[in-house]
């Protein structure tokens, strides 16, 4: 059993920046790639950015040059540095991780930018 732990939402005003962690436990585990999605009110859960233990990195149109996914492999930790942000970045972030077999959500952290 893995549990994913968020931190880092809040509000933050136009043009400000946010930093999410996501820290991922359990015993043994082995994790292939973790990402962040996001889901706004009305609206379908969507992802924003996703990082592969290869070091491959996937983001959405809507936040590239703006937002930048990291990890820290030995803590299981992956961070997500959101610069310039805007009202329509407003929603819940989950953090995700795929292990081999299987997948993990965390809980969602809500992210509100005022304009």
């Amino acid at each position: 059993q893995v549990q994913l732990v968020e931190s880092g939402g809040g509000l933050v005003q136009a043009g400000g920046s946010l930093r999410l962690s996501c820290a991922a436990s359990g015993s043994g585990i082995s994790i292939k790639t973790m990402g962040w999605y996001r889901q706004a009110p009305g609206k379908e859960r969507e992802l924003v950015a996703a990082l592969s233990r290869g070091g491959v990195t996937n983001y959405a149109d809507s936040v590239k040059g703006r937002f930048t996914i990291s990890r820290d492999y030995a803590k299981n930790t992956v961070y997500l540095q959101m610069n310039s942000l805007k009202p329509e970045d407003t929603a819940v972030y989950y953090c995700k991780a795929d292990l081999w077999t299987s997948s993990y959500w965390g809980q969602g952290t809500q992210v509100t930018v005022s304009s």
